[in-house]
């Protein structure tokens, strides 16, 4: 679990500096959307590093979840008796965001999908380009609140899930160490969802064209 949630943390650093290519023009954008399809060419076929982006990513989310499970299962079979008292407080917060956030990010990552690779689904009318696309999605509020919401899910999961990965790769070797680990889990976490969320206001408010 520690592995796979590093390799999405390394995708979503890339994947945010991506979309925050938006504030840099239509033109800007849709010429990122084009380089990644063509990454390698003409030793690769269009597409082709895409592909084994995709196929990765797919990989490592099914252990990703497949070991989420495993590890859910393994800690109700570590105590078949329920506490007399429910667990209260920080350590029950974020297990619980870290498990139903989870369910919640899956969910937007099909609809993402969905909505931006397959455009099975549309917010607000169709468009030809990917940044027509993105600029179209994100003039609508509902289209934000959808994001915001998403936005919310994974910086809960982060700022638990390194922190996990980070003890579970033995980092925490002193209380110093451990207080650095807590606020490089929050300063990554604040980065990320900030970053994703500056692209969709900044349409929203229409400070991109």
């Amino acid at each position: 679990m520690a592995l796979t949630g590093l390799f999405f943390l390394f995708y979503l650093l890339v994947h945010m500096y991506g979309n925050l290519m938006i504030l840099m023009g239509p033109e800007a954008f849709d010429e990122y959307a084009h380089h990644i399809r063509t990454i390698g060419e003409p030793m690769v076929p269009e597409k082709g590093v895409l592909w084994v982006m995709r196929i990765g990513l797919l990989a490592s989310l099914v252990l990703h979840v497949w070991a989420a499970v495993t590890l859910w299962r393994r800690a109700g079979q570590a105590r078949t008796n329920r506490y007399v008292m429910k667990r209260k407080g920080y350590g029950n917060f974020y297990a619980k965001a870290m498990r139903w956030g989870g369910l919640a990010i899956l969910l937007f990552v099909v609809f993402h999908i969905l909505h931006l690779t397959t455009h099975t689904i549309s917010i607000g009318e169709p468009q030809p380009t990917p940044s027509q696309r993105v600029v179209e999605s994100f003039s609508q509020w509902w289209g934000v609140l959808i994001y915001v919401v998403a936005m919310v899910a994974v910086g809960l999961h982060l700022l638990h899930g390194i922190w996990g990965a980070a003890m579970t790769l033995g980092l925490n070797t002193s209380l110093k160490r451990a207080e650095q680990i807590r606020f490089v889990s929050i300063l990554v976490a604040t980065i990320i969802v900030v970053g994703f969320l500056i692209p969709p206001f900044a349409i929203l408010l229409g400070l991109v064209p």
